[in-house]
């Protein structure tokens, strides 16, 4: 693998951090949706570094179980008054009419389980791949390759746009599963999709989106097969993927 590079090994004591395997894969982009001075995927005036180390987990709750009730909660790393960095929403995933999205002041109110706030979204979304960023929520339609997004203060839907060719209820998720096609991602340089399509024969596609309009900015294709993940991210451009959601020694590739 070219550029190939393993994270040091943390003492456990008495910090108890886990270990970060990583490797670096360089990968080819594909050609642009449009012809921009975007660069490589994050730019290089961005400021940003690497993922370097990944400490314990923090437990606010848990699933009942993979058949019962379970879910997603986000922040916004961008947030429009009236709600802040503390502001937390979760929306529970299970059912074909997921409308239901819970406001938290914070996520300690999370833990407790009582909602300052429920919304109701005016169509059902898909799966678990939503944020929230700017003062919208983020999410897929259900039975859908668009995206769209909902306005947490007008509390109506703003923009939807297809994903040409994505995936979608099935297709290209995760080793999970769970109709994980299309995953939305934030990160300090925006808003991106995760997802892949027949062209790319079930590799991952990274595409990065205008937060307001949903248009697709710029595209990348890699060789990293997306039934072969179980969950992917975007910190400062660059695409992680997690190996496993269920071993004990998974690791994080980039």
């Amino acid at each position: 693998v070219p550029g190939a590079a393993a994270a040091p090994r943390w003492d456990p004591q008495p910090l108890a951090y886990q270990e970060l395997q990583s490797e670096r894969t360089e990968v080819p982009a594909s050609q642009l949706l449009e012809e921009t001075a975007l660069g490589r995927p994050g730019g290089e005036d961005s400021g940003c570094g690497e993922l370097v180390w990944v400490g314990a987990p923090v437990v606010f709750g848990r699933a009942d179980s993979i058949a019962g009730k379970y879910g997603v909660w986000m922040k916004d790393p961008e947030p429009v008054p009236p709600f802040t960095r503390e502001t937390t929403w979760r929306v529970d995933v299970v059912g074909t009419e997921v409308r239901q999205l819970f406001q938290y002041e914070a996520a300690e109110q999370l833990a407790q389980g009582y909602p300052a706030k429920v919304h109701i979204l005016p169509q059902p979304l898909e799966s678990t791949g939503a944020v929230v960023y700017r003062g919208g929520l983020f999410f897929q339609p259900r039975r859908s390759r668009a995206v769209a997004r909902y306005d947490l203060r007008g509390e109506a839907v703003t923009a939807e746009r297809e994903i040409p060719g994505a995936g979608y209820h099935g297709q290209y998720p995760y080793s999970w599963g769970g109709y994980t096609d299309i995953d939305l991602a934030v990160d300090e340089t925006g808003l991106w999709v995760i997802y892949s399509t027949d062209k790319a024969r079930g590799a991952i596609v990274l595409s990065k989106l205008n937060p307001e309009t949903l248009e697709i900015r710029r595209t990348w294709e890699t060789n990293i097969r997306k039934r072969g993940v179980a969950n992917s991210f975007v910190i400062c451009g660059t695409l992680y993927t997690v190996s496993s959601y269920s071993a004990p020694n998974a690791t994080i590739n980039f």
